[in-house]
């Protein structure tokens, strides 16, 4: 068995659970199911508890979620103790009346520049913790390299992994500052690489700090396993990680595997099972899909995802990134680096090549259009021509 030293950070109460200060790791996922939808978001927290998850986000961006919310929280309380967390987005203003309702409050930094732009980011970060302090909530600071506040983005440039750090940095000094320390800190990405390399760096300057691990739209199964594995175990092995979530494009019922294939491989590197990896992964063609949450607008997004992936197999040697993301607050920035870009709506797709929209496809038709931008695309880069 492996000697792994895990990384003396504080402890944070979430709910019923610790994490870091030495604590098991803890196993989160994410319900994705739209919050008014009460009865499957219900059942869907249920289910992911049932598989063994520590915390559970769900989404509200809006006032109606969080009232849909606070009836999910009753309704699951009567069986059931879950820990609940709630993924703010845009609309830093609901914390103060979804805290009742919650354990934690994830916000993305990146977020924060488009409401009430008048406003500081500090002044802003200070009404979070205010809110999280009164209502006894923790908080967790979620930078993505997609979503980087832009002052940062100017400021670093190609390096996006600097830019993530930074912000992640930065929010800590501020929460530092206003003596609120119940926070833990994600650095994420949809390349693993870039989610070792940003944790690696922000271990290195802040190692007392709990850091939540996640290769975000890691995609289907069995390659966002592959690409979330490769980056636990090169992370954990050296200590670094005090909570999870493996980030997969799953149908409903299949939700729960998210928390088990975390515990699989928290398990594994703890035994010294390192998983052997195709030699030739990380080459050819990468499909980035997002798992899911209450901002999918449309169902038929998670079905997609899997025809597009089927579809483009002909093309697997080739490197070319399609990216298939559910929203609209993730989809327009995080297809941008792709070389195909596919963010659905609640009617039909938008179909980007890089930072151009091609266009606008209903559900039924977004495939085939897809097939012939890859054929274009395939061509620009000079690729030998790939048969059906």
């Amino acid at each position: 068995m492996p000697s792994i030293r895990r990384k003396p950070t504080r402890a944070v109460r979430i709910g019923t659970i610790q994490v870091g200060g030495g604590a098991p790791i803890a196993v989160q996922s994410m319900a994705a199911t739209k919050t008014q939808d009460i009865e499957a978001t219900t059942r869907q927290v249920t289910l992911i508890h049932a598989a063994g998850a520590d915390l559970i986000r769900i989404a509200c961006d809006s006032k109606k979620d969080v009232e849909a919310l606070a009836e999910v929280r009753a309704r699951v309380m009567e069986s059931i103790h879950p820990n609940l967390s709630v993924d703010l987005q845009e609309n830093y203003r609901l914390a103060e009346i979804v805290a009742p309702h919650v354990d934690k409050i994830r916000y993305n930094p990146g977020h924060l520049w488009h409401h009430e732009r008048e406003k500081s980011i500090r002044d802003k970060v200070a009404y979070i913790a205010e809110v999280a302090e009164q209502h006894d909530v923790a908080l967790r600071v979620g930078v993505n390299c997609g979503s980087v506040d832009p002052v940062m983005s100017e400021r670093f440039g190609d390096d996006d992994v600097g830019a993530m750090v930074e912000s992640a940095l930065e929010h800590t000094r501020m929460l530092d500052d206003l003596g609120f320390t119940r926070y833990v800190v994600s650095l994420k990405d949809s390349d693993w690489r870039k989610v070792v390399e940003g944790n690696r760096r922000f271990a290195s300057i802040r190692p007392e700090v709990p850091l939540h691990l996640g290769v975000t739209e890691a995609g289907m199964p069995p390659d966002g396993i592959i690409k979330t594995r490769i980056a636990f175990e090169q992370l954990i092995s050296e200590g670094i990680g005090d909570t999870l979530r493996v980030s997969l494009t799953l149908p409903f019922d299949d939700k729960g595997q998210e928390v088990t294939t975390g515990r699989e491989i928290i398990d594994d590197i703890y035994a010294g099972r390192f998983r052997s990896v195709p030699a030739n992964f990380g080459e050819g063609l990468n499909i980035i899909s997002c798992p899911s949450c209450s901002r999918v607008e449309n169902n038929a997004f998670v079905e997609l995802a899997q025809d597009v992936k089927a579809m483009a197999q002909y093309a697997k040697e080739y490197q070319i990134t399609i990216a298939v993301m559910g929203c609209r607050v993730n989809g327009p920035g995080e297809t941008d680096d792709a070389d195909i870009g596919l963010w659905c709506g609640p009617l039909g797709v938008n179909l980007k090549h890089g930072e151009e929209v091609v266009g606008h496809y209903p559900y039924d038709t977004v495939l085939n259009e897809t097939r012939a931008l890859l054929d274009r695309v395939i061509a620009e880069k000079g690729f030998a021509p790939a048969s059906a």
